[in-house]
């Protein structure tokens, strides 16, 4: 078996390549990085200007339901600046965003090592609607991932997924006290992709809810516990595809503080569990937040 169909064999029976700005290979590596967000993540920020700044490290050891020899480590550092307008529509503060990854990637599977490094896949939000009320937050979102970031079917490590995918996003900050000192938050996002057409493969839908919970210790000073999960909610169509659907879980901590001159600093690791037909692993996140 020459390595283009190893490695096309290794991506159907995957189910799911590694998720976000990377994969494995085609057939079933989603866009959105699920772990990028936590406390407070749907929560967005009143009217102004802002850079978010990712560095999002995703490593994995174990494949369950896959090859019994696996190693993947990559590491994303994406800018994403953030408009929130004054203008109103529905009640709701109206914004726009951009996610511009670069990243690096190893990939070791059965004694055959891959790696990359350059731009991924780049999304855009023109749409972004946020209301906040005396005890809830709540945010709407639509946007497109543009296939951007170089793909290869031939190859085991991708930045780039190699076709466009819709994401819509949902999300509620509940805070159960009149301080706001406690929130709990839900963020869900649905991906609705299109087909790669490198690969005439089309990747089922997937489904990301990340969850919040944090305690304001000090002023500015937030300490809490976030976590993930996301399932695949289709079966994959095209050559080589099985319907088998992933899924993966993950819990960690996570501390958020407020620095001075308009500076935000969060940092969380979650580490999975409960996973189905895809890499096994853990994700931490350091995130840089500049208000204008």
């Amino acid at each position: 078996m020459n390595k283009q169909t190893f490695v096309s064999r290794l991506g159907c029976f995957a189910g799911v390549t590694l998720a976000g700005w990377f994969g494995i290979q085609d057939t079933c590596a989603q866009h959105y990085p699920i772990g990028v967000e936590g406390i407070m993540g749907a929560s967005a920020p009143p009217p102004g200007m802002y850079l978010k700044d990712y560095n999002y490290l995703y490593w994995a050891d174990n494949f369950p339901q896959g090859p019994p020899s696996f190693h993947a480590t990559a590491y994303v550092n994406a800018l994403r600046p953030l408009w929130i307008s004054k203008a109103k529509f529905l009640g709701a503060d109206y914004g726009m965003d951009a996610i511009i990854p670069f990243g690096y990637q190893t990939v070791n599977v059965g004694g055959i090592k891959d790696n990359t490094w350059g731009l991924g896949d780049l999304c855009f939000e023109p749409l972004v609607l946020a209301w906040h009320c005396k005890s809830f937050d709540f945010v709407l979102a639509d946007g497109w991932w543009a296939p951007s970031g170089v793909f290869d079917k031939t190859r085991l490590a991708n930045l780039g997924n190699g076709y466009w995918g819709n994401m819509i996003t949902a999300g509620i900050t509940w805070f159960p006290v009149e301080d706001k000192s406690w929130s709990v938050s839900l963020l869900d996002r649905y991906e609705i992709n299109l087909e790669n057409p490198e690969t005439d493969v089309t990747t089922g839908h997937m489904n990301s809810l990340e969850v919040g919970i944090s305690y304001a210790v000090a002023k500015g000073v937030m300490v809490g516990v976030a976590g993930y999960y996301q399932q695949q909610t289709t079966e994959n169509h095209g050559p080589f595809t099985n319907d088998a659907l992933s899924q993966r879980v993950a819990v960690g901590p996570e501390v958020s503080v407020a620095l001075p001159k308009g500076f935000f600093l969060s940092l969380r690791y979650e580490q999975e569990f409960a996973v189905r037909n895809r890499p096994e692993g853990g994700t931490g996140c350091l995130t840089v937040i500049k208000a204008f």
